[in-house]
């Protein structure tokens, strides 16, 4: 007998997307398997899509929960539509057949696709199939909920809690489907439940059953998926918001600080706050305030104390942080303010991703109160961009915001792990007592317009700080009209000045391109893939992606004006060309705006970019 793995298909890549009830566990399974395809050498990217509701009526569109991996070589995005769906009720279908490739796999949980399951998911037929019109797929209708009642039979276990193993079954087809081991999977039970060992047996048996299902009984021709080329080292299965806080760890390590966090938790950045609090041991200190304000104002003071100070938020939590913020600015004292951007306004889309606070972060403060901002491309690099805003913000002794998103926050992909010395030097600037001389506390650098930083409790050192206006080196109060415009000059002109240590403006491609598409943070991975997919085909397109919004890079006039035709792709409704205009007043180009809560699709971005640049 043919063993069917003699017959796996090689791929270069593939998505999967896990779909079911918010309590179907939909996103546990999907990253069960992402880090499985990790730790194999697999290239991925992932994608959780939360419902906004904490819990949406079961077995509704609105409860659903999905959690999407790409994985094989070379990969940048979640990917556009899935290859295989997995769907545990009605409703997931219903809410993610548009999102399968036509003649794709879907793998549907037989025994949950009952009239009463079937009327709440809005289907007015008991043929679903026929109803959405996917008839075209290969569509696998397995006894999922019933075979893991089976397997667990025997083992003493009351029925709720078996059937909670139901998604360890649909793990184990796709595992054997994509021939990866289950020996990963098995060890993160033993680890996970290992007070519970009735558990860690129940899911083992329940993931095993899955596997020999598609191997058995549905006989599956399973698929052999390319590796990716990465370098060597040792690399970790990583979100956007823990790399964040290993980012700011890495800061305070450098700096020789201790590391302070005062936050508020709001989705979906309350998960840096819970990965910070689990580093005591590295002196780390961990604030949950009872209120935005009581978080920012908290950071503020640890700072002024002498701590590397780091606040977290999403938008609405940016809105009421704004009046302390200015505190920060001009008190000149560093602090580092991470907002994880959702769909707004208001409470707007909490769980959905959206571009939609950069002018906000550069803008929306009282008073001229200039701050830096950067903002994170990959979910990766947040812990790079997180360390640069960090070192700006000590070395240059002002607030910096950290602009990421709810799709950098949430999705994952590989990330080497590398010691912290192969990270540049953060020289803080310590004020030190001199016999004789008198502190000042807001005499400048010359070249930086930087002033020292004097913590509380140094003979000599003494000084107050508030947030009325100061007199230019003494920093007393002041109410003289010609030392606000010097106070207020410079404080504009510190800022500006950071444009002295952050690196030039990068182009992906030629800068004379007929095209040059211009993006900013979190959507690198799909501008990234469409514009590499445009230029195997020959057109002559290039991309430039900006990580840091204020100051921009010295050459970025340049860049946007070497190319013939330029478009701004954002997920707003334009605030980065708004910023560009602003800056740039004379220069033309065209807007790609998408508002939805969702990334762009790279067939959208191609289809869209070729159609520019066939105009004439």
């Amino acid at each position: 007998m043919t063993n069917n793995k003699d017959k796996a298909i090689e791929l270069d890549h593939v998505v999967i997307r896990f779909s079911g009830d918010s309590g179907d566990g939909m996103q546990l399974t999907g990253t069960l398997f992402s880090d499985t395809a990790a730790i194999l050498g697999n290239g991925i990217a992932t994608f959780p899509d939360y419902p906004a509701e904490i819990r949406a009526p079961q077995g509704t569109v609105g409860g659903v929960s999905g959690f999407q991996v790409h994985f094989g070589y070379d990969i940048n995005t979640p990917g556009d539509y899935a290859d295989v769906l997995v769907a545990m009720n009605p409703a997931a279908l219903k809410a993610n057949a548009k999102w399968t490739k036509r003649g794709g796999t879907m793998l549907l949980d037989r025994d949950a696709f009952t009239a009463k399951n079937l009327k709440k998911a809005g289907y007015k037929t008991d043929d679903p199939v026929k109803e959405d019109g996917i008839g075209g797929f290969n569509i696998i209708y397995a006894p999922i909920s019933t075979m893991t009642q089976e397997t667990l039979k025997d083992s003493g276990l009351d029925n709720k809690t078996i059937l909670r193993s139901k998604n360890m079954f649909a793990l184990g087809i796709c595992f054997y489907l994509f021939n990866k081991p289950l020996k990963f999977t098995e060890a993160f039970f033993e680890k996970k439940f290992k007070k519970v060992p009735k558990i860690i047996e129940a899911n083992k048996m329940v993931l095993k059953a899955g596997y020999n299902y598609g191997y058995v009984v549905q006989e599956l021709t399973p698929y052999k998926v390319t590796a990716d080329e990465i370098e060597k080292g040792t690399y970790r299965n990583i979100n956007g918001n823990t790399a964040t806080a290993w980012g700011c760890m890495a800061a305070a390590e450098k700096a020789k600080l201790p590391l302070f966090c005062g936050s508020y938790p709001i989705t979906p950045a309350t998960e840096i706050l819970q990965e910070l609090s689990k580093y005591k041991s590295l002196n780390v200190r961990t604030f949950q305030a009872e209120d935005e304000i009581g978080g920012i104002t908290s950071a503020i003071g640890a700072s002024f104390a002498g701590n590397f100070a780091v606040t977290t938020t999403s938008g609405p939590g940016l809105a009421l942080k704004t009046e302390a913020i200015g505190l920060a600015m001009i008190t000149e004292l560093p602090l580092v303010i991470v907002n994880v951007q959702r769909g707004g306004p208001s409470t707007g889309l909490p769980t959905k991703t959206e571009q939609s606070d950069l002018l906000q972060a550069v803008q929306g403060r009282n008073g001229e109160a200039p701050v830096p901002v950067i903002a994170a491309s990959t979910p990766s690099n947040c812990y790079n961009y997180a360390f640069m805003a960090s070192k700006i913000a000590l070395e240059h002794m002002t607030p910096v915001i950290l602009l990421t998103d709810g799709f950098l926050a949430n999705g994952s992909q590989p990330m080497k792990i590398e010691n912290t010395d192969t990270l540049p030097d953060i020289i803080v600037p310590h004020a030190s007592f001199k016999e004789g001389e008198e502190y000042l506390p807001y005499e400048r650098d010359e070249k930086t317009l930087v002033r020292k930083w004097a913590a509380p409790g140094v003979a000599g050192l003494e000084h107050r700080i508030g947030g009325l206006e100061k007199m230019d080196k003494t920093g007393t109060v002041s109410y003289v009209p010609e030392n606000h415009e010097l106070m207020t000059e410079y404080r504009e002109r510190k800022v500006d000045y950071v444009q002295n240590v952050i690196p030039e403006q990068e182009i992906v491609g030629e800068p004379d391109a007929d095209l040059l598409v211009v993006g900013w943070g979190g959507t690198y991975g799909h501008l990234l893939t469409a514009v590499h997919d445009l230029q195997a085909e020959g057109k002559s397109i290039s991309l430039a992606h900006f990580n840091y919004i204020k100051p921009l890079p010295k050459n970025t006039e340049d860049v946007l004006r070497g190319a013939k035709k330029v478009v701004v792709a954002e997920l707003n409704n334009g605030q980065f060309a708004k910023y560009l205009r602003q800056n740039f007043g004379n220069l033309e180009f065209t807007q790609y705006n998408k508002i939805m809560g969702l990334p762009f699709t790279v067939e959208e971005l191609t289809k869209h970019f070729n159609e520019l640049m066939e105009e004439k």
